[in-house]
């Protein structure tokens, strides 16, 4: 066993943990990053789950699933006929699993680039010393390396309904959701949140029966009440059963399926039966084999790693970064936190700005938000304008044919600061970046409404509600 010296160890390389590293590596520490991932040869698959079970393979299923409804729902509409329609689930989820070992490529690329010194194997503390903390890493070649610095970034575990635990063949994670070998003919989802909706909307696509039980009486809590309300519309009429205010008594696998026994908002017994059932009720910090109580690493309530704003942890020189620390669980928002940690470490002033984090669900229609939501402007006592413009006024929109949905603008009613702004539909995970920028730099409404956007866009559609707020759009 060697002992290798290093002025950071960066435990965990998804996107908040490969980030700190190449970011430490550019700005002259001596770098090395731990990951225990495995592809199915064995070979190190860096980018965690977001490059393995979530983020990057959800979104290649979901645009194969897309270019298939199109093919069988959308294409007659263009003049294109396309004969009989047939599906290759296998070339399906093999294009998938290539895009994800393009990504993991990439990023042992980027590694060797930035000098990052790469360890596959499971990272945990060991002990601290006065030359820092040893680091444990159990791979093939197990050995120990010591850090003057550690941030550690080992990210998130799906969260398992009590009494159902997942054993990805029947009752599934966002793991096995990705890798279901036939199209079921009936799947089951327990909750309505990103992953739920992403995943039922990917199967419905490719034939699937799909059903959503949310135990919220509410469908997106979390988003703008006017945006959750077309959006459920929207799902609902492309034939997402989606059931809310339910209460899980009892869920079943056997050979022929799962059995799921629940009470529906009015508190009537109801049993859904289905081929596949996805869990996806959250998720939880992964601090398994950390080994943190050998060196005294404080965890909090929920068994996340405990850290101030900065992303300090109560150990001097021990860092932690995304899914496995507060705040959302989001790839870009560990991504920022892993950059502004390692600028940290080099004396200069890291940035994270939360209120400017956006959030998307990759459905059809897409939604994405940035800022707060009308609901919590109102329960806060705060004086706004709102404005509204729908895709159906859209050139673009309507040259695309998806027109569903709309742009909505929040702003102060006197300073006219944006507040946030929330969008339903065609590519709002695009548009929303230009809302983000706007309120990082402070813009009001009016600056937005000023700036001139190309025409024929779906971008004028946030112009159009920024002149809403002042009540004068132009094309609706």
């Amino acid at each position: 066993m060697s002992n290798k010296q290093f002025d950071v160890v960066v435990i965990g390389a998804g996107p908040g943990g490969y980030i700190a590293a190449i970011r430490a590596a550019q700005l002259g520490f001596n770098t090395a990053c731990v990951d225990e991932w495995k592809n199915e040869k064995g070979g190190p698959a860096p980018g965690g789950t977001c490059t393995n079970v979530g983020c990057i393979p959800s979104k290649a299923l979901l645009q194969s699933s897309e270019h298939f409804e199109h093919a069988g729902h959308g294409f007659a509409a263009h003049g294109i006929g396309v004969g009989e329609l047939s599906l290759d689930l296998s070339k399906m989820l093999g294009r998938k699993n290539a895009v994800v070992k393009q990504n993991n490529d990439g990023i042992l690329y980027l590694f060797k680039k930035n000098k990052v010194t790469f360890f596959h194997g499971r990272g945990s503390f060991a002990k601290a010393g006065e030359g820092g903390y040893e680091i444990a890493v159990a791979g093939a070649a197990p050995e120990t390396i010591t850090a003057k610095h550690v941030i550690v970034a080992t990210g998130s575990n799906a969260r398992a309904l009590p009494g159902a635990s997942f054993d990805e063949d029947r009752i599934l994670s966002n793991d096995g959701a990705l890798r279901i070998a036939a199209v079921p003919k009936r799947l089951g989802l327990i909750g309505a949140g990103v992953i739920g909706l992403e995943m039922g909307s990917v199967w419905r696509r490719l034939g699937a029966e799909v059903t959503v039980l949310e135990a919220l009486p509410s469908f997106l809590g979390a988003v703008d009440e006017q945006i959750a309300k077309e959006a459920h519309r929207a799902f609902t009429k492309q034939g997402l059963k989606i059931e809310l205010g339910v209460k899980i008594s009892e869920v079943k696998a056997s050979e022929g399926g799962v059995s799921v026994a629940y009470a529906d908002a009015k508190g009537g017994a109801k049993t859904l039966e289905v081929d596949k059932l996805i869990v996806s009720i959250g998720r939880v910090a992964n601090t398994t084999g950390l080994n943190a109580e050998s060196v005294g690493l404080k965890l909090d309530e929920r068994g996340a790693i405990a850290v101030d704003d900065d992303c300090r942890t109560n150990l001097p020189n021990v860092w932690a970064v995304g899914d496995v620390v507060r705040g959302p669980m989001l790839a870009h928002k560990a991504e920022e936190e892993g950059v502004a940690v390692a600028e940290r470490i080099a004396g200069q002033h890291g940035h994270v700005n939360f209120n400017t984090i956006p959030w998307v669900i990759y459905t059809s229609p897409e939604i994405a938000w940035v800022g707060q939501t009308e609901q919590q402007l109102k329960s806060a006592g705060r004086a706004y304008k709102a404005g509204s413009f729908p895709f159906l006024a859209n050139g673009r929109a309507r040259a695309l044919g998806d027109t569903t949905g709309m742009v909505k603008m929040l702003a102060d009613a006197k300073t006219d600061e944006i507040l946030g702004v929330h969008i339903v539909g065609p590519m709002a995970s695009e548009l929303i970046a230009e809302a983000v920028v706007a309120m990082e730099f402070k813009a009001s409404s009016e600056d937005l409404a000023r700036i001139c956007h190309a025409h024929p866009s779906l971008s004028e559609a946030m112009k159009e509600a920024a002149l809403a707020v002042d009540k004068r759009t132009l094309n609706f």
